[in-house]
């Protein structure tokens, strides 16, 4: 009975307490990065003049919209390229059908007065992203007087988004 009582004191004694070893603990720290790149989605909806009169005075107007989602805080420019039709350029794109063309343009407002282009900073839409997608109206334009053979004329443009 006085060994346990003499084990007993000796574990107190030792270790502050009955019940065992006080445990003890380290600590550290670690860094958690990222990087957020910007980037953007695009697309865009056709453009259907639908019918042209070659004998009316009146030009043939029509619209569609190009869509951008750029990242929060990135700037941007919209681009629109000439097309596929042999000879376009940007002022004056042209439809074909066979070796036929139909010219016609492309503009950033319903007024149509600024072409919309390709080159950065001269002739293309510049923005900043928000993260939601943000619809850009493309206005197209026949002009009228234009004498070509009947039937579906096509192009084919390239919307180019830099950031």
């Amino acid at each position: 009975m006085k060994r346990k009582m003499l084990v007993a004191m000796l574990a107190v004694t030792l270790f502050g307490r009955t019940g065992g070893i006080v445990a003890a603990t380290a600590t550290t720290t670690f860094q958690v990065d990222a990087t957020v790149i910007g980037s953007c989605n695009v697309s865009a909806t056709n453009l259907a003049f639908g019918n042209y009169d070659t004998l009316s005075a009146t030009p043939t107007d029509a619209a569609s919209s190009v869509t951008v989602q750029c990242s929060l805080s990135t700037s941007f420019d919209i681009g629109l390229d000439a097309g596929v039709g042999s000879g376009a350029t940007v002022a004056t794109r042209k439809m074909t059908l066979g070796a036929d063309t139909l010219n016609y343009s492309l503009f950033q407002e319903a007024a149509r007065t600024t072409v919309w282009g390709n080159t950065v900073s001269t002739d293309t839409v510049a923005d900043v992203g928000t993260g939601a997608g943000v619809a850009y109206p493309v206005y197209g334009r026949i002009p009228a007087g234009q004498i070509v053979n009947t039937g579906s004329y096509t192009d084919t443009v390239t919307v180019t988004v830099n950031f």
